[in-house]
């Protein structure tokens, strides 16, 4: 199970050098622990006890009148204090290991039970050690300020600052990796809406710009493809409307004693033709050379609606108001025509509804129907060209499959979406939802 906050390559890849990076300052510092400080902590502890221990001997042999030119003399040497234990001290609470180190050994050179105790001398901690000499307890210490070390402290600095120094070249590395990636899927999203993008810049790492350069070539290759196709069926269409309107003019001029019947399913089919060739121009360019207009969604509605009862289908819609927007108006009224006619023709003779919405977001259309309704699988193969469900979208009813697929297509070019559902009671609703670009208030 992935986390969700690690979907993109981006922290992925910042989270993956992250882990390895503080598994490693870990590692580091229990390798420098274990056979530096470790090492050099005891080695230091022994020195310090053995001078402790000697400096105590030395001061017991001492008469009391010299004992003090000793002290003196000692701590100009050695920053170390000697004299009589005079009054009893806490044990050391203290959780360093050079301590612990320093315990052991004096214990390991006196042969003595020997527990550091410790002092405040103004702001400053002390240690002083009990050592008993001939009968004599003599007492040896010095300050927190002699060990010099500060293992907590530096081990948080070191962490810490080497933490932040990986950090930042992780990001560095993973933007400078992921950027490249995130411009080509955002430059494929562009080509797969109909849109094309600027040329991808050749930069960076030589696998990256060859990726960069073999996309830029392939968006050529499929723009020249497409524009191919276009004067292909353009070309299709001129050349097959001519022979077309020939035959119409020689049906025209048939004679008389020819079945009527006949001639009319000939015209009936010429149209049919004409019908098809027109739709497979309109699905093969969409609407790129369309400009934003202004809109008032009500009027363009009120259209359709009247165009689709010339036509002779039951349609009724209801007035939310006037709702002016800005947006390609050819491409709205083609494809609330297409759903209008699929709702008519397969709508079981029933009345079909159309009524619009809006709030903040943008604007909602709903046609609804009272048809035999679409399942649930097929809902989105409807929208192949050429798809039809076998049984309430047969060949008898006149569709050519391509009326769905050409709103979805102009639907994607200018970022809206189309969505069927079943509607409560029996059919289907079909949504077109267009996201506000402008919009005047009513």
């Amino acid at each position: 199970m992935s986390i969700p906050a690690l979907r993109t390559l981006f922290s992925r890849i910042l989270f993956t050098i992250a882990v390895v990076s503080v598994v490693f300052q870990l590692f580091t510092a229990w390798v420098i622990g274990q056979l530096l400080l470790l090492p050099v902590g005891q080695r230091s502890a022994a020195d310090l006890a053995a001078l402790m221990v000697q400096t105590a001997d030395n001061w017991q042999q001492r008469v009391p009148a010299e004992r003090a030119r000793y002290a003196g003399e000692v701590w100009h040497l050695h920053l170390l204090h000697v004299g009589p234990a005079e009054q009893t001290l806490p044990y050391s609470t203290s959780l360093l290991p050079y301590v612990y180190f320093l315990e052991s050994e004096l214990q390991t050179l006196s042969g003595q039970t020997i527990s550091l105790r410790m002092s405040q001398m103004g702001d400053e901690e002390w240690f002083w050690a009990d050592l008993e000499v001939r009968g004599e307890v003599v007492r040896l210490g010095f300050s927190r300020g002699r060990i010099g070390v500060h293992p907590p402290f530096a081990l948080f600095l070191v962490l810490s600052v080497g933490g932040v120094v990986i950090l930042g070249t992780a990001v560095l590395l993973a933007r400078r990796l992921s950027r490249p990636l995130e411009n080509l899927a955002a430059a494929a999203q562009h080509i797969g809406t109909g849109h094309w993008p600027a040329p991808l810049p050749e930069l960076g790492p030589q696998e990256l710009a060859a990726l960069a350069r073999s996309f830029n070539h392939m968006g050529q290759q499929v723009r020249e493809l497409l524009a191919n196709r276009t004067t292909l069926l353009a070309g299709i269409s001129h050349d097959l409307r001519t022979p077309l309107a020939r035959i119409q003019l020689a049906l025209a001029m048939l004679p008389e004693h020819v079945e009527p019947e006949l001639v009319q399913g000939m015209q009936n089919d010429l149209e049919e033709m004409n019908r098809l060739i027109g739709q497979f121009l309109e699905i093969s360019r969409g609407l790129g050379e369309a400009r934003l207009e202004w809109v008032d969604v009500r009027e363009a509605v009120r259209e359709l609606t009247d165009n689709a009862r010339r036509g002779g289908a039951e349609v009724s819609w209801r007035d939310a108001g006037p709702c002016r927007i800005q947006l390609h108006k050819l491409a709205l009224c083609r494809i609330v025509a297409n759903l209008l006619d699929n709702a008519v023709r397969y709508g079981a003779a029933e009345p079909v509804e159309l009524e619009y919405v809006w709030d903040a977001d943008g604007l909602t259309l709903t046609i609804m129907d009272r048809g035999p309704g679409i399942p649930a699988e097929a809902r989105e193969a409807v929208f192949r060209p050429f798809y039809r469900l076998e049984q309430s979208r047969s060949a008898q009813t006149g569709g050519s499959g391509l009326g769905l697929a050409i709103a979805r297509q102009l639907a994607e070019a200018n970022h809206w979406t189309i969505e069927l559902l079943p509607r409560p009671g029996g059919g289907t609703i079909a949504q077109v939802q267009i996201p506000f670009t402008s919009r005047e208030p009513a």
